[in-house]
């Protein structure tokens, strides 16, 4: 007899990174599994990968709380990330274009994520990976070469300074020297 399935549990876990601490822990301790059998579990299967890869992983979680875990290749803005050599995507994608990508390039990462899109063939799976492109703020074209807009690279790696209003500031400043300024009666 089959064993009758509890739930599932989707996570996204950096590959030989799994620990109990959160999201890990409190995601599996609530369901009552051992956390420490599964990040062993998890870690013994993505030692092959490059570390601190992010792998989106499925756990079926059985009534008897037992557990199998069903690994997932990397998110396909990670592999256009590590094609370009940045850590992050356009602060506006639609307006700038941080990088040029080539299609073979598309195709590649196509082949590498097959497995998990919903597609029949290469070409098809290739338009979904171009359409996660330009939502990067990367500009996909057919031949050429992968160029990368070193300006826009270096306001995206730069945190944004946040602006405050300094009306706020000077109305709250006037309203506290008004109330001390008045003499008491």
């Amino acid at each position: 007899m089959a064993k009758e399935i509890d739930g599932y549990i989707k996570l996204q876990i950096p590959a030989g990174q799994a620990n109990p601490a959160p999201p890990v822990g409190p995601a599996i301790g609530q369901r009552g599994l051992n956390i420490m059998e599964f990040c062993k579990a998890f870690n013994a299967k993505t030692q092959k990968e490059k570390p601190g890869m992010p792998i989106p992983c499925i756990i079926t979680v059985y009534k008897d709380k037992t557990f199998k875990i069903k690994v997932k290749k990397s998110p396909a803005s990670h592999f256009l990330k590590e094609a370009a050599n940045l850590t992050k995507a356009s602060r506006n994608p639609g307006r700038d274009i941080i990088c040029q990508i080539p299609m073979s390039t598309i195709k590649e990462i196509a082949e590498k994520k097959m497995d998990d899109l919903n597609a029949h063939d290469i070409n098809q799976a290739a338009k979904i990976i171009a359409g996660t492109a330009r939502s990067m703020g990367y500009k996909v074209v057919e031949k050429g070469k992968l160029s990368v807009d070193e300006k826009i690279k270096k306001e995206t790696l730069i945190k944004p300074v946040p602006t405050e209003d300094k009306t706020d500031e000077k109305s709250s400043e006037e309203k506290t020297t008004e109330s001390s300024d008045k003499p008491k009666e």
